[in-house]
């Protein structure tokens, strides 16, 4: 019968093994990948993933439009610091409510 230590070491020795190939594996996995998306001109968003730009792009529009100025049209969300036209406003006495869409 083993003992704990032995049984200890042989997972161990067990575990290399297993993520040697698993490594040996994924190198052959993410080459036919790479030759398959070039193959077929694939691109990132058909596979789901973003664009390059996608932290700018997915920051700009995360909330809908709350409040608008109506001179400028200009419109902000609720969520931030204020915009200069809203603050211009409320300094002249106005409430933001009046400007809610």
């Amino acid at each position: 019968m083993s003992t704990y230590k032995e049984l200890q070491e042989q997972i161990a020795a067990l575990t290399a093994q297993a993520e040697a190939l698993r490594q040996q594996e994924l190198s052959q996995v993410i080459a036919t990948l790479k030759q398959q998306i070039q193959e077929y001109g694939i691109t990132a968003p058909q596979l789901g993933f973003r664009g390059e730009n996608s932290k700018a792009s997915s920051l700009k529009s995360t909330t809908e439009a709350k409040y608008r100025d109506p001179e400028s049209g200009a419109a902000w969300g609720g969520l931030g610091a204020k915009p200069k036209w809203l603050r211009h406003y409320e300094s002249a006495g106005r409430d933001k409510e009046e400007f809610r869409i």
